[in-house]
């Protein structure tokens, strides 16, 4: 079976990019991602992978779940490992292994500092693995466009088939080291958090344990409030400036009132110095949300973006009027642009090329704004809509149950209760994604940390000497929590090798 069929035209993949770009209010889902990173970031190299760490490509199956022969069909999935500070196979020293979200490795990789940060205090060889579809790990080289077009590829490309991939892989290399008796822990952030939770309870023979930072993992089947998200937002930008709150919440409807008028969209475009004059206010709109969104997603303590916004828009308030304060503060956000971007959080790059497809396949997350105390005019999740949108892009029609279906999610503090184990859900109550968390403890071993003041994914990033002390103090509880876990592994690890040797 040819799994990429006939050579694609460029008109094809055109067609593909334009759609996804005319259809960006359908997909407002605010963008997972463990880090905040720029949308015009150059692509990065190999090079730009740290020099303690080895790259690697395993050959991985496409189909881990049938026995017909085009499953059989393997590509090369990339992972690289750092064994700088591992003790060895001979102590049992453990394997730290980061699960790749949706995202190059490249990019992820000098972000995430956990796993460095606490190699030496554990002697733990690190692991980083890329998620299928994306950066290198396309199967057959294929460009993420190319494997977007073809229905019978993509198909392949579910959560599902990942953690199954990570699987093989932390076999392979236990194998590979003769480390069989090396306990793993699971580490990912945000969509990867979800990963390593669920790797935990699907493959516990594999996994001792998992860290969790961030991870939504009921904003699935209307588990979480449908606004909770946005709640959030509003919440955070309250706390940080009512003035500038009340600015936001007013401007919406003078964006529609200015844009009713003759030449209305003119004097937008102007006054927002837009690259390309406004063919509707709507575009502004979605442009100012994405805003709203990151800057309290990724509300990080080294430079509080939301902070930064709210008194550019507050100081402004003497000399201009709502719309130019709300501008003011998109330039405190992005300063240093002759023009500003409308599509700028739209372009089709390969991680929100991959990202849609999700969505519009398995992780359909229900995210909309409320109507009761919120900054944003009410739009609530609208399936309907969202189906013709998503069978637009893929002619797939999304499956809004099956996560919960597959993994669990309904009544889930009584089911992990009852057969779960060494799970940390790690959240800062400041992530708008934090409203779909696991926010209580579930058991002794299956535990909630979070930090009242927190953003998104906080916790795993490289620890600074500037760090506050309250992010220090969720780390350091992470920590001494996985000591325990793998203290208990290594004393039953003795008696079971005692036990066999008797």
């Amino acid at each position: 079976m040819d799994f990429l069929g006939n050579t694609f035209q460029l008109f094809l993949l055109l067609s593909l990019i334009f759609m996804i770009s005319a259809s960006a209010t359908e997909f407002k889902i605010p963008r997972l991602g463990a880090f905040r990173r720029s949308y015009h970031e150059p692509k990065l190299t190999s090079a730009f992978v740290p020099h303690d760490f080895q790259t690697l490509f395993y050959s991985q199956r496409l189909d881990h779940f049938n026995y017909k022969p085009e499953g059989y069909t393997t590509f090369q999935q990339r992972y690289v490992i750092n064994s700088k500070y591992w003790g060895g196979a001979n102590s049992s020293a453990p394997i730290f292994a980061y699960l790749g979200e949706e995202s190059d490795l490249d990019i992820d990789l000098p972000l995430v500092g956990f796993l460095t940060d606490n190699a030496s205090r554990f002697k733990a060889l690190l692991v980083h693995i890329e998620h299928r579809f994306y950066g290198k790990s396309i199967p057959f080289g294929y460009s993420k466009e190319a494997a977007m077009k073809n229905a019978n590829l993509r198909g392949y490309f579910t959560s599902v088939q990942a953690i199954a991939d990570y699987a093989d892989i932390l076999i392979h290399i236990k194998k590979t080291l003769s480390a069989m008796n090396s306990p793993v822990i699971v580490i990912g952030g945000s969509y990867g958090g979800m990963l390593a939770a669920w790797f935990r309870l699907k493959y516990p023979h594999i996994a001792l344990g998992a860290l969790a930072s961030s991870a939504p993992i009921l904003y699935f089947d209307d588990i979480a409030p449908q606004a909770g998200y946005y709640s959030i937002v509003t919440k955070d930008f309250k706390e940080t400036s009512e003035s500038c709150y009340e600015t936001i919440r007013k401007s919406w409807s003078e964006i529609d009132k200015v844009a009713s008028k003759p030449n209305g969209l003119s004097v937008l475009s102007k006054k927002f110095k837009t690259c390309r004059k406004l063919k509707r206010s709507l575009d502004l709109k979605d442009y100012l949300d994405s805003i709203y969104s990151e800057v309290t997603q990724y509300d990080e303590p080294s430079s509080y973006p939301l902070s930064t916004l709210c008194r550019a828009i507050d100081g402004a308030a003497i000399v201009t009027d709502i719309l130019g304060r709300i501008f003011a503060g998109v330039v405190a956000h992005k300063p240093k642009r002759t023009c500003y971007d409308m599509d700028e959080y739209n372009h089709p790059t390969d991680q929100n090329l991959g990202w849609r497809w999700q969505v519009c396949s398995e992780m359909v997350m229900p995210i909309g704004h409320g109507k009761d105390d919120s900054m944003f005019p009410p739009a609530p999740f609208n399936l309907n809509t969202f189906t013709k949108a998503c069978k637009s892009l893929f002619g797939v029609q999304p499956q809004p149950h099956w996560i919960t279906t597959y993994y669990g999610g309904y009544d889930l503090k009584l089911i992990l209760h009852r057969f779960g184990s060494n799970i940390i859900f790690s959240n800062g109550l400041r992530d708008p994604y934090s409203s779909g968390g696991v926010l209580e403890n579930i058991s002794d071993s299956v535990v909630a940390i979070y930090t009242v003041n927190g953003s998104h994914c906080l916790d795993i990033l490289p620890a600074k000497e500037s760090d506050p002390e309250w992010l220090m103090l969720q780390r350091k509880n992470e920590v001494e929590t996985i000591e325990g876990w793998i203290s208990k592994y290594y004393s039953d690890l003795v008696k079971f090798q005692d036990q066999t040797r008797a």
